[in-house]
Formats: structure tokens, sequence, C-alpha cells
């Protein structure tokens, strides 16, 4: 079993609402934040043969399902071990 973290944010250029009330909602309180881009992650558990074939898997339903390829743009990666802030 592979684990696989899928990213998804809006492309570059186009608009994202929710990341600009976020970036106003923050320089409000006084961060001096210029920008802020919202999007997804999606962590995939995937039964395959290596990493390799696990990646191409995720990369697939990344392209078929997770993102909207007009309006997004996506990022498959090996899962990392999280640690609770």
């Amino acid at each position: 079993m592979t684990r696989v973290t899928v990213t998804v944010r809006p492309k570059e250029g186009i608009l994202d609402p929710q990341g600009e009330a976020l970036r106003r909602s923050l320089a409000a309180g006084g961060q001096p934040v210029v920008a802020v881009r919202a999007g997804k992650v999606f962590d995939v558990e995937i039964e395959a043969a290596s990493d390799a074939e696990a990646l191409a898997l995720a990369e697939r339903i990344a392209g078929d399902v997770l993102a909207n390829p007009l309006i997004e743009e996506h990022r498959v990666a090996l899962a990392a071990e999280e640690r609770v802030g």
C-alpha cells in the first residue's frame, strides 16, 4: 500500500475567491500577507507494485477526477509523515 498526496489549486491567473478572502482577513489582522492561493489536499492510499506505479495511477486519478484541468493545476507526491502542530 502506497500513500500519495495530491494537491489541487487554481491555476495562476484564475480567480481564487477563497484565497482572496483569506488574504483580506489576514491583512486586516495586521499580517503582512501579499497573496493567498487556496486549494485542496487529497491523501490517497493505492495498492500498487511500486511507488512509481502508485504515482502514475495517482496522476491519472488527479487529472481525470480530482482536478478540473481547465482551471486547476495539481501536484502528486508520495505522502510525507504528518506532524500535528
